[in-house]
């Protein structure tokens, strides 16, 4: 009945044209409430059998928990394509393909989605990877509960990703899996960690990783403090000297507030600096290498004057970023930094294998294959070659 109610007044108000609908019914104090990565207090339903996922990795947990037979709508850019850019959608296409449609996609944190389509499906939950604002915009455009699980790293797959995915699995009930997904992933972690934990920085080669992703692709200049895959094997990340500088103090406050951590770990560093680094190894981001071609076109000189690209280390280290973190493909980066960087530690790792357990394990399908002809590739690499 509250369904009905909620969809009648939305609807009403939508056809009004006031673009806002009114206080909801009341609701009974018994209802349970859940808080989000923002600190609202979200009133949900008693049982939760439906949801939307919106933006920043919120189709992407529900893959995750496995709960994706719980949608009942899908946003544009994952109906329209099947990509291995976001491993959920490789893995359950055909499955998104098949909902109607509920909002554009993307990670910019606002509001996108299609309030009149989605009241037409009504789901019991929308779960979004919206900023705040955004939220409470689309519950008051719907009259359906939103609750967000928009975050992002500090370090790799942190606190914030696990607070993100516990909050997402108590909307819907499935404390018990998302235990299962990070006790996985804090496995893959100890593993890598303990791999490397106690070699000497002087003893550990130094490594740049540029042409990332971040808000969209970069040339070689555009790197990354705090990397996820390199964090997880303690490397020497030269970017990581200005940390400082360019987290600031999100993180603490964040932590404080008990709010999203939304620091900004990307930036573009002037070329010169790499130069003063000259690190011993180089990762690039495979899907931005025509801009770094091009780059080197048009100075090769600079590229050339490197030691690693001298001494032929350079490695492609794909993007685990698209509307939120690919936390599957950040795993694999991590593994795979662990064997350029640490041939004799991470000896007995076959990166195809290892792949194969996290992907089967994490969305259910060892898609890395897939990933591979799809340009999210692993191996050594010649600039402008």
């Amino acid at each position: 009945m509250r369904k009905i109610t909620a969809m009648l007044l939305a609807l009403a108000m939508l056809l009004l044209g006031c673009g806002k609908a009114p206080s909801e019914p009341a609701i009974p104090a018994d209802t349970p409430t859940v808080t989000d990565v923002w600190g609202r207090t979200v009133e949900i339903p008693q049982q939760v059998d439906s949801i939307i996922c919106l933006g920043s990795m919120a189709p992407r947990f529900a893959a995750y928990l496995d709960a994706t037979d719980m949608l009942v709508g899908a946003e544009d850019h994952d109906i329209k394509g099947c990509t291995v850019l976001r491993d959920y959608n490789a893995v359950y296409f055909d499955e998104l393909k098949a909902l109607p449609s509920v909002g554009a996609g993307g990670g910019s944190g606002q509001n996108n989605g299609y309030p009149e389509q989605i009241i037409g499906v009504m789901p019991d939950v929308i779960i979004a990877g919206f900023d705040s604002a955004a939220c409470d915009e689309l519950q008051r455009q719907t009259g359906i509960p939103v609750v967000s699980v928009r975050y992002r790293d500090n370090g790799f797959i942190d606190e914030n990703f696990d607070r993100a995915l516990n909050v997402f699995a108590e909307v819907i009930g499935k404390q018990q899996r998302a235990r299962q997904v990070l006790d996985f992933i804090n496995s893959c972690k100890a593993d890598l960690n303990s791999r490397t934990e106690n070699i000497p920085d002087s003893e550990k080669q130094s490594v740049y990783t540029g042409a990332v992703t971040f808000n969209g692709r970069h040339g070689f200049g555009g790197t990354y403090v705090n990397f996820g895959p390199l964090m997880a094997v303690n490397a020497n990340n030269v970017a990581d000297s200005m940390a400082a500088q360019q987290v600031g103090d999100a993180a603490s406050s964040a932590a404080s507030s008990r709010k999203a951590y939304l620091g900004s770990n990307g930036f573009d560093i002037d070329l010169e600096q790499v130069i003063k680094w000259d690190p011993d190894v180089i990762l690039l981001d495979p899907g931005n290498i025509d801009l770094v071609n091009d780059e080197y076109k048009a100075n090769p000189g600079f590229f050339d004057s490197l030691r690693a690209v001298k001494d032929e280390q350079v490695y492609t280290m794909p993007s685990f970023n698209n509307c939120g973190q690919n936390t599957t493909y950040a795993l694999i980066d991590a593994y795979f930094a662990g064997c350029v960087l640490f041939p004799e530690q991470f000896a007995d790792v076959n990166i195809e294998d290892k792949a194969a357990e996290i992907l089967e394990f994490m969305v259910g399908k060892n898609i890395f294959a897939d990933m591979q002809n799809g340009g999210l590739y692993y191996g050594k690499i010649t600039i402008g070659g």
